[in-house]
């Protein structure tokens, strides 16, 4: 089953005058990892398009979506998979691969229908592509990792580059997640913008329990959202996206726009925040 929920692009002073539901609305993603669906959501930033496929334990085929209008979703795009579940299996274009968790598949222009097998609960993450390049499949051990923050700032954390010009080639899309260290809280802070790129975060890693307090906005207009495990943000190119956690998580970051340059960011320290 396939479902696809289209968002358009929100002025930033649209935004300014929304209330909680009506963020809630626009800006977060909740249930798309539901038992045998494969649900999307095609935005109209950048055409950036999330979603998440669950096979649970039969087989999913992602191929035509109307949205589009292609043969095939990825006939114009490219594609990342993240699997946030047990082990599972994609196959593309006559090739298979086993994704345990942590795992992240990249698949190129044109790589045709992809079919989701195992206990795999896979998130999608996918944008226009003008070139082809190589499917990869990326481990952990095969990622960059980057180590940032401080303890005594709450925000100490190790950021692992997977889709990355420092790992593997690709037209648009950047992607990585980023692990709070043991008794860290804060992402993303100090916080920043970049105009030439929009981004979705996907937490996970999450207790029922637990909760991300997800701020976004213009630096000096920001509002907050309370977001659970499994949810997605969609984070315009005007907005910050930083957070708080209760417990441990773990978010996923995923980039579209005028370039892969992952350090294109203007800095906003938190005392310009408002």
């Amino acid at each position: 089953m396939l479902t696809v929920e289209t968002r358009h692009a929100v002025h930033a002073d649209h935004a300014k005058g929304m209330d909680t539901d009506t963020l809630r609305r626009h800006f977060l993603s909740e249930g798309m990892f539901r038992a045998g669906e494969i649900r999307l959501v095609y935005t109209h930033y950048d055409r950036f398009t999330i979603g998440a496929a669950v096979p649970d334990g039969g087989k999913l085929i992602l191929d035509k979506v109307e949205e589009t209008r292609t043969d095939t979703f990825l006939e114009r795009r490219e594609m990342g998979i993240v699997n946030v579940g047990e082990t599972g299996q994609v196959s593309a274009g006559g090739d298979s691969w086993t994704l345990e968790r942590g795992d992240v598949l990249y698949l190129g222009r044109g790589a045709g229908a992809v079919t989701f097998e195992g206990q795999g609960r896979f998130y999608l993450t996918s944008a226009p592509a003008h070139a082809t390049f190589p499917n990869r499949l990326i481990t952990i051990n095969d990622a960059v990792k980057v180590e940032m923050g401080e303890a005594a700032t709450s925000n100490k954390r190790i950021i692992n580059q997977f889709i990355h010009p420092l790992v593997m080639e690709s037209c648009q899309l950047v992607l990585g997640y980023t692990q709070l260290v043991d008794g860290s809280v804060w992402n993303t802070m100090p916080a920043h913008v970049h105009d030439r790129r929009m981004e979705a975060y996907l937490y996970w890693g999450m207790d029922d329990a637990s909760r991300v307090m997800h701020f976004m906005g213009e630096p000096q207009e920001t509002r907050h959202m309370v977001v659970a495990n499994e949810e997605a943000i969609l984070s315009p190119p005007w907005s910050i996206h930083s957070g708080a956690g209760i417990g441990g998580y773990t978010f996923i970051w995923a980039m579209a726009g005028d370039n892969v340059d992952y350090t294109d960011m203007d800095f906003v320290q938190p005392g310009e925040l408002r």
